[in-house]
C-alpha cells in the first residue's frame, strides 16, 4: 500500500473538488514545490484530521493482552497442522510473543512453560538451533523458579525438555547444505574492486550525464555475466505491511491471523526472523535482535512509534518520506533545503517552467544558462566530485513535480501536513541548528498552535519532495519465499515484495525492456549483477517492470508513461514498434478459438484471427470464464496444502482441459496449472509425471521471462529437485548444470540454491557409474 488508504484518498478527492475554483487554479499554477506546499498546508482542517483519526483508530498497533491468548490458540492450531513457520509467526504476532516479556505484560505464569515448549519445537523444525537452545535455557530457568508446579507436572516438563535437547543434538549432527558462516565467508571472498568515484559501485562502472539520458551508469571495461556491479545498502527502507492488521469496528475486535511481512522479517534490517524482539512502545514493529531494536529506536522509531497507526493509514510512501528525513537528520535536511532555496534564487528561470534546478539539469533542455561553478557537473555529486550514497544523492533524485497531477500533489501535501502536525503535537521540536528534541514541556504549546513552526514547514517541504520522488525512484525490495506444501519434497517459491527502499546508486540505472543486469536483495542490501556481456562504453540498464518477454511494446509504453513519465526508446521497443503487429494480445493474456485454437482478436467482441471460424465471443464472457478457472486453481492449491494431492491432481486435470479450450498454449495460467500438477505428482512420489508437467511449465516461463531470468532459474531448480528425487541421474545432472548457470548469474555463485544444486550434483556423482543412467 504505497499510497494512503482508499478512504483517505476519497476524502482528499472530495476536498479537492470542493475548493474554490480560483484557489484550485492557483494551486495548479504554483510551480515551485515550496509555493505549492505553502498554499496547501493551511487547507488541512480539523474535520480532515478527525477523518484521519477515525481511520487510524481501526489500525491496531497498541498493546492488547487479549491478543496474546488469541494468537497462542491460533498458533497451536497451525502447529498441529505442521505449518511451523505460520505457527511461529502467530506466536510472534503480538508484542507479547516475546516470552521473556510476557510476565511484564500480565501473561499467566502457569501458561508460560507450554508456550515456550511449542515455540522451541517451532525453532527446531526451522533449524534455528541457537534460538531453540536459548528458549530451552529460559524454560529450564522458569521451571526451577516456579514453586507452584506439582511433581507430576514438573517431571513431565523435564521429560519434554530432554526430548527437545535430543532433537537439537540430532539436528546439530545432521549434514547441512551450507553453514551460514561459511556461506558468508565465501561471499566475502568474491572479487570486488571498489570504485574511486561512486560509492558502493565496482571499478567496472562509471557515471555519465547528458541532456537526454540524465545521469546514467556505463561500463568502463568489458563486463562478463554474473559480475557484481553495485553492492549497496539502502539509504532508507520501510517494510510493506500486510493487507489487514487489528481492525476494530464498533464493539467487535477482529485479529488478523495471516502471517505477513511484518511477522516474518525484521523491521530494521529486513532479515528473516522467528523469535522477534518487540518494540517497547507498540505491537507492530518487531526486530531480529536487541541491536536492531536499539538502532531503529535511535535513528527513527522513537519518533515514528506514537505515529504508527497514522503512518499505516497514510501508506508506505508517506512513511518512507518521514523516515528519510529522520535517518538523514533534521540538520542535514534543513541545510540541504536552504542551499536549494539559495540556488533557486540564483537560477529562477527553471522553476518558472515548473521544474526545480536539479530537474532542469537532467531534462532534455540541457545545461544552458547554468554555470559549472554554481552547481556540480553531475547533480548529486559532492564538492570533491564523488557520488556518495548520502542524503545529498537522495535529495537530487528527480521529483517530476511537473508531471504529477495537482490533485495528487494535494493528497500528498495533506498527508505530509498531517504527519507534521502530529510531530508538533508530540512536542518534537527542531532547534535552530536543525537538531531534534522531544520535550514534554512544549506539548501544550504545540497543541495550541494551529500553524506549523517554520522548521517543520521546511521539513514538510522536504518530505513532499521525497514522496514525489518515490514514484519514479522507489525500489521494491523482494525476496524469494519458499514453502513446501504438505509432505512435498519439492519446495515451491514465489517472489514477494518485502519493502520499499531508496538506493542512491542503484537509482542511477536507466530502464531498458531488455536489460543487461539483474538485482537481488539480502536484507537491506541490493546487489546489481550483469546478466549479459556488457562491452566497454555501453550503458548499464535495469528493467523497471515491463519486460519485453512479458508485455507487448504498446502496453509497455503506456505503463512506463503512466508510472515513470517517459516513452521508452530502448532498441527492443524501437525494433518492435517498427513492425506492424497489432490487434493480437500478448501470449500471457491471449484467448484462443475453441474450434481451431488460433488467437482471438478484437476489443469488446472477439473473433478468430484465422477468419475461418464464424462465432463471435464477448470479452466479458471469457474474462468470467478465466476468473472461474482461477478460483478452481486456488481450490486445488488449498488441497495441496492440506495434504490431499489426489483430489488436487484430479481437479487440476479438469482445469487443464478447460484451459485448452479457450486459452493460448503459452498463457501464464496454463503454466501455473502445469506447475501445480507437477507439485501434486511430486507429493504422490510420481516423479516422472511431475517432471513432464514441470517441463511444460518451464517452456511457458521461458517464453514469458527469458532463458536467463530469475524465474527460469527457480523453475529449473524445482525440476532438478524432482529429477534428483526420482533418481533420473543423467537428466538431473544436466538440469543442475543449467540451473546453476542461471542462478549463479542472478543470485551469485554462493547463493543458497546454487549451493544446494552443487550438493545434489556431488551426491549423484558419488553413485556407482552403473547407476548413473538409471531413469525412473
Amino acid at each position: 500500500m504505497e499510497l494512503p488508504a482508499e478512504a483517505w484518498r476519497a476524502h482528499a478527492r472530495g476536498r479537492w473538488g470542493s475548493l474554490a475554483p480560483a484557489l484550485r487554479e492557483a494551486l495548479c499554477e504554483a510551480a515551485p514545490l515550496r509555493d505549492t506546499f505553502r498554499l496547501c498546508a493551511p487547507l488541512l482542517r480539523p474535520a480532515d484530521e478527525a477523518v484521519l483519526r477515525s481511520l487510524a483508530a481501526r489500525v491496531g498497533v497498541g498493546k492488547d493482552p487479549r491478543a496474546a491468548r488469541f494468537y497462542k490458540q491460533e498458533g497451536t492450531q497451525r502447529f498441529q497442522g505442521r505449518d511451523y513457520a505460520a505457527a511461529a509467526g502467530l506466536y510472534s504476532k503480538d508484542c507479547l510473543e516475546d516470552i521473556s516479556r510476557a510476565q511484564a505484560q500480565g501473561y499467566p505464569d502457569r501458561l508460560q512453560p507450554k508456550i515456550l515448549l511449542r515455540k522451541t519445537e517451532c525453532l527446531l523444525h526451522l533449524g534455528r538451533l541457537q534460538e531453540a537452545a536459548e528458549a530451552i535455557s529460559e524454560l529450564e530457568s522458569k521451571i526451577a523458579m516456579d514453586q507452584s508446579l506439582t511433581s507430576t507436572t514438573h517431571q513431565t516438563l523435564l521429560r519434554k525438555i530432554s526430548q527437545l535437547k535430543m532433537k537439537a543434538c540430532e539436528k546439530e549432527s545432521s549434514p547441512v547444505s551450507v553453514p551460514e558462516a561459511l556461506s558468508k565467508t565465501l561471499k566475502d571472498l568474491e572479487l570486488w574492486e571498489e570504485n574511486g568515484k561512486i560509492s558502493s559501485a565496482s571499478s567496472s562502472v562509471g557515471l555519465n550525464f547528458d541532456s537526454c539520458r540524465g545521469r546514467h551508469l556505463v561500463a568502463t571495461k568489458d563486463i562478463l555475466p554474473g559480475e557484481s556491479l553495485v553492492k549497496e545498502e539502502a539509504f532508507v527502507s520501510v517494510l510493506i505491511p500486510g493487507k489487514s492488521l487489528l481492525l476494530q469496528d464498533g464493539a467487535e475486535t477482529t485479529w488478523d491471523t495471516s502471517v505477513t511481512n511484518e511477522d516474518l522479517h525484521c523491521h530494521h534490517c529486513l532479515r528473516q526472523l522467528l523469535a522477534s524482539m518487540p518494540c517497547r512502545g507498540c505491537s507492530y514493529a518487531k526486530y531480529c535482535s536487541k541491536e536492531c531494536a536499539q538502532l531503529a529506536w535511535e535513528q527513527y522509531h522513537s519518533i515514528e512509534c506514537p505515529l504508527g497507526a497514522l503512518l499505516l493509514t497514510l501508506g508506505v510512501f508517506s512513511h518512507v518520506a518521514l523516515r528519510t528525513v529522520l535517518v538523514a537528520g533534521f540538520a542535514e535536511v534543513i541545510s540541504s533545503m536552504k542551499r536549494f532555496y539559495e540556488c533557486d534564487k540564483e537560477h529562477h528561470n527553471p522553476e518558472v517552467r515548473g521544474k526545480s534546478v536539479d530537474e532542469t539539469l537532467n531534462s532534455q533542455a540541457g545545461m544552458e544558462g547554468v554555470s559549472e561553478k554554481a552547481v556540480p557537473l553531475i547533480p548529486g555529486c559532492e564538492d570533491d566530485g564523488q557520488y556518495r550514497a548520502s542524503y545529498q544523492a537522495i535529495f537530487h533524485l528527480l521529483t517530476h513535480a511537473e508531471n504529477h497531477s495537482p490533485e495528487h500533489k494535494f493528497l500528498c501535501i495533506l498527508s505530509i501536513v498531517a504527519i507534521c502536525k502530529k510531530l508538533q503535537e508530540a512536542g518534537v521540536t527542531i532547534l535552530s541548528q536543525g537538531s531534534c528534541e522531544s520535550q514534554s514541556n512544549v506539548k501544550a504549546q504545540g497543541k495550541m498552535s494551529a500553524e506549523l513552526s517554520p522548521e517543520l514547514k521546511i521539513l514538510g517541504e522536504a518530505m513532499l519532495r521525497h514522496m514525489l520522488q518515490l514514484q519514479c525512484n522507489a525500489q521494491a525490495v523482494t525476496v524469494i519465499r519458499e514453502s513446501a506444501s504438505g509432505d512435498s519434497a519439492v519446495a515451491n517459491s514465489e517472489q514477494v515484495r518485502l519493502a520499499t527502499a531508496l538506493f542512491p546508486v542503484t537509482s542511477l540505472l536507466n530502464h531498458s525492456c531488455d536489460p543487461n543486469t539483474s538485482v537481488t536483495f539480502s536484507g537491506t542490501a541490493a546487489t546489481v549483477r550483469a546478466s549479459h556481456p556488457i562491452t566497454r562504453g555501453q550503458e548499464i540498464f535495469h528493467c523497471y517492470g515491463p519486460h519485453y518477454c512479458r508485455m507487448g511494446a504498446a502496453e509497455r509504453q503506456r505503463w512506463l508513461l503512466c508510472q515513470y513519465f517517459f516513452e521508452c526508446q530502448c532498441q527492443t521497443c524501437l525494433d518492435e514498434l517498427g513492425t506492424d503487429v497489432t490487434g493480437i494480445a500478448a501470449p500471457r493474456e491471449r484467448f484462443c478459438c475453441s474450434s481451431c485454437h488460433a488467437p482471438m482478436q478484437g476489443e469488446d467482441v472477439l473473433r478468430c484471427s484465422s477468419g475461418a471460424c464464424m462465432p463471435l465471443v464477448g470479452r466479458d464472457f471469457l474474462l468470467r470464464r478465466l476468473g472461474d478457472l482461477q478460483m478452481q486453481i486456488r481450490t486445488a492449491l488449498e488441497l495441496l496444502k492440506d495434504n490431499q494431492p489426489n483430489q488436487a491432481v484430479e481437479l487440476l486435470l479438469r482445469c487443464r482441459v478447460d484451459a485448452e479450450n479457450f486459452l493460448s498454449a503459452e498463457h501464464l495460467l496454463v503454466g501455473e496449472i502445469e506447475d501445480r500438477l507437477a507439485q501434486g505428482y511430486a507429493m504422490l512420489g510420481k516423479w516422472q509425471a511431475a517432471a513432464g508437467h514441470l517441463r511444460r511449465s518451464i517452456q511457458i516461463v521461458e517464453a514469458h521471462h527469458g532463458p536467463s531470468s530469475v524465474e527460469m532459474g527457480h523453475e529449473l531448480f524445482k525440476l532438478a529437485q524432482i529429477l534428483f528425487n526420482g533418481f533420473a541421474v543423467s537428466e538431473a545432472l544436466s538440469t543442475i548444470q543449467r540451473a546453476e548457470e542461471v542462478l549463479s548469474v542472478s543470485g551469485g555463485p554462493q547463493s543458497a540454491q546454487v549451493q544446494e544444486l552443487r550438493e545434489m550434483r556431488a551426491c549423484l556423482l558419488e553413485l556407482p557409474r552403473s547407476l548413473r543412467h538409471r531413469v525412473e
